[in-house]
């Protein structure tokens, strides 16, 4: 194969969003008169995205049912204050120049609300530079069905064997199968040592660092 394209999950893969959505979790919990949730708990949370967040803070709640409107008060402090502490991971930058002065296009995949993932990348200057960003309400089914990683693929122009996955979660390593695309998984990223067993998510590889995802391009190629 050729590597035509490169995609990423957002939260936990390409940026570094726990800071500020664990932020939002804090101030949603000094709101209701609760106390704040370390980031030892709130990080390993943060790619399966508000609902496990707010388990954390306010366990004793139905999550399907109790849970919807203070689900809507943590997205709008959220969105508030989407970018404050907000950051690319080590590395990332590099790999992305690397992969745009070889005219490789890169995009995303994610599981965050379409307005939230669009703002983010907006403040952090990043929406130019993707070929695609598909969110969990862009299609009508989010990962780990495979209607989002087919969708970037159509937007793109490249077929899914010719492409990367990186993510950080077993639903981006299930999508990514799902369409025959290499699936790597970012071991940089929201992994829980205690409740993620990786060996079993049939992933390609394993990264422990993003310029590894550089080794498993077709032609390799080396940073800048």
């Amino acid at each position: 194969m050729t590597t035509e394209a490169v995609f990423f999950d957002l939260d936990g893969t390409l940026i570094d969003t726990a800071p500020d959505m664990g932020g939002a979790l804090n101030t949603l919990l000094q709101a209701h008169g609760r106390k704040p949730v370390s980031e030892l708990l709130y990080r390993p949370q943060v790619s399966h995205g508000s609902i496990a967040l707010l388990k954390l803070g306010f366990p004793e709640l139905n999550p399907n049912t109790e849970l919807d409107d203070l689900r809507t008060e943590f997205l709008q402090t959220y969105e508030r204050d989407i970018a404050v502490n907000s950051v690319l991971f080590p590395g990332i930058e590099n790999v992305l120049a690397t992969l745009e002065s070889h005219k490789i296009p890169w995009g995303i995949i994610t599981n965050k609300p379409e307005h939230l993932t669009l703002k983010l990348l907006d403040d952090m200057n990043l929406t130019q530079r993707c070929c695609s960003i598909v969110a969990a309400d862009t299609t009508t089914h989010a990962k780990p069905h495979p209607a989002p990683m087919r969708l970037a693929c159509k937007q793109s122009g490249v077929d899914p064997e010719n492409c990367l996955y990186i993510g950080d979660a077993l639903r981006d390593i299930q999508a990514g199968r799902a369409v025959n695309m290499t699936s790597l998984i970012a071991g940089w990223g929201y992994i829980s040592a205690e409740d993620d067993n990786t060996q079993t998510w049939q992933a390609h590889a394993f990264l422990n660092s993003p310029l590894e995802i550089l080794n498993h391009l077709q032609p390799k190629l080396m940073p800048d």
